[in-house]
């Protein structure tokens, strides 16, 4: 229905324009009428004139420009079609002129001409011409504009996906681990058997449902990695420091949901589980008026090489970070025995994906 209206509007614009043109050039050649009566008289010609522009119009419209774009049929059979489509627009609008306006709408006051006069067929032809091909120029804008539009929904769409399917990758690990634990606990008859699976349903809940959300309170992000510390700390028992400084000036603002769970997780799964010894792990956290710095760092065996390598849950993070901030800095910092990372980012610079 929308582009009925616009293709009226079109010519409503076209029949308002020509109109004025008729009434501009042939109206002095009338001198017998009121001006009143010659725009009167110009704007039935414009109309009656707009049957062949329009048959052309349309026929390049539907025939000729679709067989170009879906490469349907051979050029030269459009090329051939619009040549012959072109010459019986000309042919109509010659007659139309001589043997309908000349007679009856100017009443003979304007010089006839033969029917296929040159400089009046050329004349058809830049008339006929001049809508057609704006008609044209217009409709192949309007493709090319819708098509640049469902490409970037196409391209949203794909990000949107990958983005859900980054925040949904639950560590298999750490849910084994967690499990294994709970297992235990309940061997034991230990009464945190109870606390424990609670913590892990509300974690689990959390990624499921609260990840769904473009964003939520760093609150919420803060308490649901308090979650996973107390969960992670069942099976290290006194060989394992944690500790957790949180300088925050604003628990509302808000962050992409699980953007920082990774960071805990690689902390846990590359570090303090493959140190034999004591080990720690540090986590300081500081907002100030939307700046964000998360640093963490954790113990590691001294044995291990120093290169630093993105594993999975690292790059994780990184492609979360592109599709959702545009001011963020990622510093990865490989000690002999110590894993640091360092994470600012402007939590007001909102990428649009």
């Amino acid at each position: 229905m929308k582009r009925v209206h616009l293709h009226i509007l079109f010519w409503l614009a076209y029949l308002f324009q020509d109109s004025l043109l008729e009434f501009v050039w042939i109206g002095p050649a009338l001198p017998g009428l009121t001006e009143s009566q010659r725009l009167a008289t110009g704007i039935a010609a414009a109309a009656t004139l707009l049957i062949p522009k329009m048959l052309f119009t349309y026929f390049m419209l539907l025939v000729a420009v679709k067989g170009l774009l879906r490469d349907s049929r051979p050029l030269w059979q459009i090329v051939v079609e619009s040549a012959i489509a072109l010459m019986f627009s000309i042919l109509l609008y010659r007659i139309i002129f001589n043997y309908y306006l000349d007679p009856y709408m100017y009443h003979g006051m304007l010089k006839r001409k033969p029917l296929l006069d040159l400089s009046h067929i050329l004349l058809a032809v830049m008339d006929i011409g001049f809508v057609s091909g704006t008609a044209v120029i217009l409709s192949l804008l309007r493709s090319q504009l819708a098509g640049k539009e469902r490409e970037k929904s196409l391209i949203k769409e794909k990000l949107e996906t990958e983005l859900k399917f980054l925040r949904n990758q639950i560590n298999p690990h750490f849910l084994f681990n967690t499990l294994n634990n709970i297992y235990a606990l309940a061997r034991k008859k230990s009464d945190k058997t109870a606390e424990i699976v609670m913590k892990l349903s509300k974690l689990l809940r959390f990624m499921l449902y609260e990840s769904r959300k473009d964003f939520i309170p760093i609150s919420e992000e803060l308490k649901m990695l308090d979650d996973c510390l107390e969960l992670e700390k069942i099976r290290y028992n006194e060989r394992l420091t944690i500790t957790f400084l949180k300088y925050i000036d604003n628990d509302t603002q808000f962050i992409a949901p699980l953007l920082l769970l990774p960071f805990v997780e690689n902390a846990f799964k590359h570090g303090v589980s493959e140190t034999r010894f004591e080990s720690f792990i540090h986590m300081v956290i500081k907002l100030d008026k939307g700046q964000l710095t998360f640093t963490i760092e954790n113990s590691k065996e001294s044995g291990e090489s120093n290169i630093v390598t993105d594993n999975i849950g690292l790059s994780n993070v990184r492609r979360q970070l592109e599709l959702m901030y545009k001011d963020y800095h990622l510093q990865v910092d490989n000690q002999p025995v110590v894993f640091k990372v360092v994470l600012t980012i402007n939590l007001n610079s909102h990428a649009t994906i």
